[in-house]
């Protein structure tokens, strides 16, 4: 494998610093609090970033960096994770969608670009069905949870495997955010996230879709992320060549360029008829594609060094 050149740690902390350049808000619904960080660029397409379980926006920072070069950027510390005190009730990924829709519209404009990544992608897919109207475009990473694994241990398994052919950097990052979350709280949400099933969301999603796995990835492997992308009606795959789950924490290349490309590209297909898009979103849905079919599908999706 060629693992692509890994930031530096302290690139990466001088990039989770730059939300001292952002406006902050709280957005606060009884015991649940949505921060929301915006760094502006006027006249530019919104994107908005959900982050993973156990993370923050803090982990966004490379990213969200490349990003804002050609973006409106905003980026999300979901309750109980990043600066975002830990409430005493788990919300199920509806209701945290429901909150999230309720802080985008009071504090960033809409409609946006959602992005997510891992567990952040079922809460993109909430909001996408839920609220249509804040959502212009979805952008799911490494899309959770493949559903021959919704088992907390296989889970905790294979982000040890991904985690072992990444650079050092992921484990650092992983490591300082996990602990922040503490495990307790970290343990709630993944009994929430586990119960929750994306698959039924998917051809509900009317919007244009880009769905980003990198190709080592061993939590969201790219034969799951293909059956993703089939059953969105408007769907289209990435793969990020030698990337793991984490792959915007090794580097913002290529995903930032997938993005900001998908992100400016805003109008030019929004007319378009979903019914005219493939495959059938319905046919897709109903069956899980065949192992042989769903391993093959990601050869034919654009690839990036």
């Amino acid at each position: 494998m060629q693992t692509p050149s890994p930031a530096g740690i302290a690139e990466w902390r001088e990039a989770a610093d730059g939300e001292e350049e952002a406006v902050a808000a709280r957005h606060v619904e009884g015991e649940h609090v949505v921060v929301v960080r915006r760094w502006r660029r006027e006249g530019a397409p919104v994107v908005v970033l959900v982050h993973g379980i156990g993370m923050g926006q803090q982990y966004f920072g490379l990213l969200r960096d490349a990003l804002a070069q050609e973006l409106d950027v905003v980026a999300l510390d979901l309750p109980g994770f990043g600066s975002s005190p830990e409430p005493q009730v788990v919300l199920p990924m509806p209701q945290l969608a429901d909150l999230v829709a309720a802080a985008l519209r009071a504090h960033a404009p809409t409609p946006v670009v959602a992005l997510g990544h891992s567990m952040g992608t079922q809460v993109v897919a909430e909001l996408a069905v839920r609220h249509p109207d804040l959502v212009a475009r979805a952008v799911l990473i490494a899309p959770t949870v493949n559903p021959r694994e919704r088992n907390g241990w296989v889970q905790a398994l294979r982000l040890v495997q991904d985690l072992a052919n990444d650079p050092p950097i992921v484990a650092l990052v992983g490591a300082h955010m996990y602990a922040q979350a503490g495990p307790r709280w970290f343990l709630r949400k993944l009994a929430s996230m586990l119960d929750h099933d994306i698959r039924p969301l998917l051809p509900r999603i009317a919007q244009p879709s880009l769905v980003v796995v990198g190709e080592e990835d061993r939590v969201s492997p790219p034969a799951w992320a293909a059956q993703v992308r089939a059953m969105l009606p408007r769907g289209e795959l990435r793969i990020a060549r030698g990337k793991g789950h984490e792959a915007m924490v090794t580097g913002a290349e290529p995903v930032a360029r997938m993005v900001q490309e998908f992100a400016l590209a805003i109008g030019e297909r929004e007319a378009a008829d979903p019914a005219d898009a493939a495959p059938a979103a319905a046919d897709a849905a109903a069956a899980e594609a065949p192992a042989g079919a769903a391993a093959g599908a990601p050869t034919a999706a654009k690839a990036a060094p």
